[in-house]
């Protein structure tokens, strides 16, 4: 009771009000020295990895305002002293590596470090992903990302799997070997899992269905064998899925149409056969569908049609036949189709001219007859990524004023090899054109069309 009236009086509270403001300043006051242990292990990080600097006597307190070295971020951890939880290797302004380094294990010491990046850092002699003997009970590491080690060998470490709030892990364009260890997937927080371009041999674990979180998937240009596994189709967020350049065998698997925020799909470069999945026209947020390079000798799946966002799809090198679907016509955000290298009969749709996004149309080396059913304005607005060679069933309307060489094919009843002059066209009414002969000798040309995407996968971690 005798608190509450001191309190209340007028000298009582300008007292408490001028004094709160300096307690908060105390409080609010971080430390400018991280704990001596993580300093010393940082600094043998540090001596190991790059020799840019005299660490220790450049940057004595690295989390100081004004102090840290690039390559470094700082945060204040619950006992209000600074942390390093982020360290950048290789790639300027950030330390380079030197030729003697080798992957640090000390990196899994660090309790508050968040995110680790080495990048063409270990180029000269082998070295491998190690674990300290004692790990950190709870790791608080979110990303791990390894690319470009021309010198990084060995297996993937299944003690990978300790580091239980990871979310993004890239060992990407190394020289690791060995099979995908199962335990990678029960990484639950997983939302990025990219290991391309390494020598990984082994069929792709079922277990990759545990990673529900997931977003983008990438294990491409390994030498992975088996089949794509089922359990794909529990991956309900995957939005990128990369597994080309591998020798994987048998076919999409059935359930793959529960990937509704699938946007990207690369299977192209396998050994992959047999019929699409029925339900594969449910695929409605589906941009890109990269497919070349397989065995696959059938009809081209009409469901494709159906897909309303699809820009790319390349189809070349893969043994189908039959006519090309009415319904590709109706694939009004399409700017790429690559149909080249396969058993294709009939004519070209003329729905194709009609497509308002396409820059590249590459349906050479074919069995295509008729007359080219585009305009001068369709050809001359693709010009040299249009190929229509190797279809001696093809032919220009000589009404068409357009270079033959650019698009592949001749004049329709032009005879380059007779000795004579053009041959006529054949007669036909003014309201149906019959097919006529591409005469002599057609131009070659394959313009291979690469796509480059970058994924937007949560910007604020993935460099």
């Amino acid at each position: 009771m005798t608190m509450k009236r001191a309190l209340s009086s007028p000298s009582s509270l300008l007292f408490h009000l001028l004094i709160t403001p300096l307690f908060l300043c105390q409080a609010n006051r971080v430390p400018v020295t991280m704990p001596p242990s993580e300093s010393e292990t940082l600094f043998t990080i540090m001596e190991s990895m790059s020799s840019d600097q005299q660490w220790r006597h450049s940057h004595p307190n690295p989390c100081a305002p004004g102090s840290s070295w690039p390559g470094i971020e700082c945060k204040t951890g619950p006992d209000h002293l600074p942390h390093v939880s982020r360290l950048d290797f290789g790639s300027a302004p950030n330390p380079s590596c030197k030729s003697s380094a080798s992957f640090p294990h000390l990196i899994f010491s660090l309790p508050f470090l968040q995110s680790v990046f080495f990048f063409n850092c270990f180029t000269h002699f082998p070295t491998t992903i190690v674990f300290p003997i004692k790990l950190l009970p709870n790791s608080s590491l979110q990303q791990l990302s390894l690319r470009s080690n021309p010198s990084l060998s060995g297996q993937i470490p299944p003690r990978i799997s300790s580091l239980k709030s990871l979310q993004i892990l890239t060992l990407s364009q190394n020289r690791l070997t060995g099979g995908i260890p199962p335990a990678i997937f029960s990484l639950k927080s997983l939302v990025h899992l990219d290991l391309s371009y390494n020598k990984l041999t082994g069929k792709i674990p079922l277990q990759l269905g545990n990673l529900n979180n997931l977003v983008g998937l990438d294990l491409s240009y390994n030498t992975l064998t088996g089949t794509i596994p089922p359990t794909i189709s529990q991956l309900g967020l995957l939005q990128k899925l990369d597994l080309s350049s591998n020798s994987l065998v048998g076919g999409i698997p059935e359930g793959v149409e529960k990937l509704r925020s699938l946007s990207f799909m690369a299977l192209s470069n396998n050994k992959l056969k047999g019929a699409f999945p029925k339900g594969i026209s449910k695929l409605q947020s589906l941009q890109y569908f990269i497919m070349d390079n397989n065995p696959m000798f059938i009809p081209l799946p009409v469901d494709l049609g159906f897909l309303p966002k699809l820009q790319e799809l390349q189809l070349e090198n893969s043994g189908y036949s039959g006519v090309i679907p009415e319904s590709y016509t109706k694939l009004m955000n399409l700017s790429s189709l690559s149909l080249a290298n396969n058993r294709l009969t009939g004519e070209i749709p003329s729905g194709f001219g009609s497509l308002p996004h396409v820059f590249h149309l590459n349906i050479s080396r074919n069995l295509l007859i008729g007359v080219v059913p585009f305009d001068s304005s369709f050809l001359r607005r693709l010009g040299k990524n249009l190929d229509l060679s190797g279809n001696r069933g093809l032919c220009l309307n000589p009404e068409d004023e357009f270079s033959v060489v650019k698009t592949g094919v001749d004049v329709c009843g032009k005879n380059v090899t007779g000795g004579g002059g053009p041959r006529p066209l054949p007669s036909r009414k003014k309201s149906q054109a019959s097919p006529c002969r591409c005469y002599g000798s057609c131009f070659f040309s394959n313009a291979l069309f690469q796509f480059a995407l970058f994924l937007g996968l949560h910007h604020r971690l993935v460099l």
